[in-house]
Formats: C-alpha cells, sequence, structure tokens
C-alpha cells in the first residue's frame, strides 16, 4: 500500500521546502504548491490524504479556496490550515467551511506532525465507520462450520496476504460482498479505504461521472475508483456494467490510470479489485454480452461462494448467531429455534440464500412472542401453510391475499408480497426492481418506505 500523500500549500518557499522535508523524513509522500492556482492543479494529480493549507496567498486566500472545495463537491480530505496571523473569526470561519485543524506559525513541527497522523486517523475512522453502517447485517467473518465453507475460507486465507485480483462468483444471497471484506480487512490494504461498486443502483445517465469523477476545469469531483485509492475496489455484480463502461474500466485497469470526466491528464490509480458475480461470466462472454479481456483482468483467482443448501451443517450456527444478532442491534427479544425447526429449515431449499435465512430469522423474532420458534410459525413465515381465507385464492404460493380484508388493506397486502418477491427475484437491486415492475425509481423508493419495505434488509446483491 503506497504512504499517504500530502499537499503542502504555502507562498513561503523556505516554510514549503522545510515542511516537505520533515514529512518526507517521515515516509510521506509530498507535493508542493505555491498558490491557490497551483493547488488547484496539483488536485488534478493524484488525490491528496490531507492538506496543509495557507491562508495568506498571493493570488487567493486561504479560506477562500477552502470555501471553494467546500462548496464544489465537498472537501477532498482533511484540510489543516497554517497562519501566522490567524484570527479567531478567521479559525471560526474554517472550522465552520469544514477545515480539521489550526495550526500557527511558526510551525512546530512536533504539533505538525500530530496533526497530520490524527487528521489521517480521524479520515480512516469514518471510512470504517461507513463500511460497517453499509454491511448493517452482514458478519464480517462468515460462519464456517461445514467442509464447503472451511475449504473457501482457506483459500481465502491464502489469498489474503496477497495483492491478487479476485473474482467471486455465487448466487444471489450468498453474501460475496462479506468475504470481499473479509479478504480486506487481512490484506496489507486494510488501513485503506473499501470502496463498493454497484453498478445497478447507479443510474445509466451518471454512471461514468459516479465511476471515473468529473474534472471541469474549475471544480473535481473523484469518483468510486479514485476514492478506493490505496485500497480494494469491490465491484458488486460487474454484468450489470453496460458495454462502454466494460470498456472503459477494462482500459483503467491495463493502464492503472484513469481519465476523470471532461479532463485532458490521466491520473494514476493504485487498487485492488474484487469483483463479484451471481451470472456465469464465462458464458456472458461467450454471448457477447461481457467484454473477454475485462473478464479475464478480474478473473486472476476465482473463488466460488456455495449456496446455503450446499452448506446445510452451518444453519443451526448461522440461526443463533442472527438471532443473537437482531437482539442485540434490534432489542429484540432473543428466541430459540428448536431441533425440530432446525431440521425443517435444513431441508427447505433456500432459493434466497443467506440473505433469505438473516430475514426470516429476523422477521421470526420481530412477530413472535414465544420463547421458541414453534414448528407451525415457521411454515407460515415460509409460505407453505397459509390462513384459511387465503388458502383460498388462486394466487401463486407467497402472494396470496386475505378476501377478509378491506379493499385498501388487501391491495397493500398484495402490493407488498409482490414487491418483495419481485425484489428477490431481482437480487436485491433496486435498479433492477424498478425496470421489473415498470416504476420509476424515486417512485418507487417512496412506494417501498409506505409498505415498510426496507430494501437493504429485504434483499440485496452480496
Amino acid at each position: 500500500m503506497p504512504s499517504a500523500r500530502v499537499l503542502v500549500v504555502d507562498d513561503e518557499p523556505d516554510i514549503r521546502g522545510l515542511v516537505k522535508e520533515i514529512l518526507e523524513d517521515e515516509g510521506y509522500t509530498v507535493a508542493v504548491a505555491e498558490s491557490a492556482t497551483a493547488a488547484r492543479e496539483a488536485r488534478r494529480g493524484e488525490r491528496p490524504d490531507v492538506v496543509l493549507l495557507d491562508i495568506w496567498m498571493p493570488d487567493l486566500d486561504g479560506i477562500s479556496l477552502l470555501r471553494e472545495w467546500s462548496e464544489r463537491g465537498g472537501l477532498p480530505c482533511p484540510v489543516i490550515m497554517m497562519s501566522g496571523h490567524g484570527t479567531v473569526e478567521t479559525a471560526v470561519e474554517a472550522t465552520r467551511l469544514g477545515a480539521y485543524d489550526f495550526v500557527e506559525k511558526p510551525i512546530s513541527l512536533a504539533k505538525l506532525l500530530l496533526t497530520v497522523e490524527r487528521a489521517l486517523e480521524a479520515s480512516r475512522l469514518r471510512r470504517e465507520n461507513e463500511g460497517l453502517r453499509s454491511q448493517l447485517a452482514v458478519p464480517l467473518d462468515p460462519v464456517a462450520t461445514s467442509r464447503s465453507m472451511q475449504a473457501l475460507k482457506a483459500q481465502a486465507e491464502k489469498l489474503a496476504a496477497h495483492d491478487t485480483w479476485i473474482l467471486v462468483q455465487g448466487e444471489p444471497g450468498t453474501d460475496k460482498e462479506a468475504l470481499a471484506r473479509w479478504l480486506h480487512e487481512r490484506s496489507a490494504r486494510r488501513a485503506g479505504p473499501f470502496v463498493t461498486v454497484a453498478p445497478g443502483s447507479i443510474a445509466r445517465d451518471h454512471a461514468a461521472s459516479a465511476l471515473f469523477g468529473t474534472d471541469d476545469g474549475t471544480a473535481i469531483q473523484y469518483g468510486l475508483i479514485e476514492q478506493a485509492n490505496g485500497g480494494t475496489l469491490y465491484l458488486d455484480d460487474v454484468a450489470d456494467l453496460d458495454p462502454e463502461l466494460q470498456l472503459r474500466l477494462s482500459s483503467v485497469f491495463a493502464r492503472r490510470a484513469l481519465l476523470r470526466c471532461g479532463a485532458h491528464e490521466a491520473v494514476p490509480i493504485d487498487v485492488r479489485v474484487i469483483a463479484a458475480s451471481s451470472h456465469d461470466l464465462e458464458a456472458a462472454v461467450q454471448a457477447g454480452r461481457f467484454r473477454d479481456e475485462l473478464y479475464y483482468q478480474i478473473k486472476v483467482v476465482p473463488l466460488t461462494v456455495p449456496p446455503l443448501r450446499e452448506r446445510v451443517e452451518d444453519i443451526p450456527e448461522l440461526l443463533r448467531y442472527y438471532a443473537d444478532f437482531f437482539a442485540n442491534r434490534d432489542k429484540l427479544p432473543y428466541r430459540h429455534f428448536p431441533v425440530a425447526v432446525q431440521n425443517r429449515l435444513r431441508h427447505y431449499p433456500w432459493p434466497g440464500n443467506l440473505r433469505e435465512l438473516r430475514n426470516l430469522v429476523q422477521r421470526l423474532l420481530i412477530l413472535g412472542n414465544a420463547p421458541d420458534v414453534a414448528l407451525d410459525e415457521l411454515e407460515l413465515a415460509l409460505g407453505s401453510a397459509t390462513p384459511a381465507a387465503a388458502a383460498r385464492s388462486d394466487a401463486p404460493r407467497g402472494l396470496e391475499v386475505d378476501f377478509a380484508l378491506p379493499l385498501r388493506e388487501a391491495r397493500e397486502q398484495f402490493e407488498r408480497a409482490y414487491l418483495l418477491h419481485q425484489l428477490n427475484e431481482a437480487g436485491g437491486s433496486v435498479g433492477k426492481l424498478a425496470k421489473a415492475v415498470g416504476m420509476e425509481r424515486t417512485h418507487l423508493y417512496r412506494k417501498l418506505k409506505d409498505l415498510g419495505v426496507d430494501p437493504k434488509l429485504a434483499g440485496r446483491e452480496d
């Protein structure tokens, strides 16, 4: 993993040179700029991890430059202000605009090094917190008592120590992202970012700018690929990328450099790519739906996550794990899964894999009252037993409607069951769901919210 990159912006050559020399002695990679104009250009090169910004400069003061960065896409990283003639008002304004700290001149080198170190640590912790929020109910270290999962974990442990690019294959719901995070946390890049790219959730019109960033000459937006610099880029269901993006992504990977939308000069990138797919990519290549050059770039080492029906030995432990998890996270009453219930679930086909089991446990903890889960209660939750009123329906199993309900409630019951079914068919992707049901995505999100369906819990592309 590369050392942290520091951009020093100061109009005094002696200070620039001294700070650069000290930081380089500490192992940092340092770029310097003598003005706001030069600082803008420096940002068009490699993305800095922290900026040391002087307030008083000849062309534009540091506060104005900080405001410019803050208003045009947010600060690129932690910014530490430097000044020999700062005031309380200046410090307050800098803090309001998002500056991490304020260092007075003459600079205490010990304090400067400590402030830079703390700024980098704060940035790292923020990324980790964002990662934890994004994974929610996904355990970082999967339960692995079955022979198939033990074999997978043994493979993953060998690969974690290397910077090898990996293609994780498996059915929807098998928690491919959890495995990718597990690999990242055990790699030399664990202090770097873990950035997820989910093509199905990015609007087609904005996909290029979201992935590669933008540079219109006045403002820079760092794309997801560049945000992963020094860390891991996780491509979730890479088959959802359209052909143009596949070609451009292949070019970026081949050159290890990307061209932001609107820019004229490429910037270097250093990422480890872990891609995932629930589709047969080799068949997609042969059918011309997926570019062969990108396929061979990401498939340096393939890993296959087994479906839950092939690792039924793990089910009892998974039930206990998720019962504990939701009891602690959501303050739900813990419930026990008796042997008869466990046996029934060991013989269930699990079309939704681990995601379906996770949602089933959460639903049983929310709706049940008894300390033990009953077998008939489980059958209702699985959809293989229904109330008498619903049994009279000719609808497909799982989409039954209780005809004793008022029209509005019956319609909502059907809509919720229908959207849950389609969301599962779409592999948890709201983008695919919108296409399947013919709804505009904003309206669909509102409908899901009204029906009490959380896409993050009801389904996600793992």
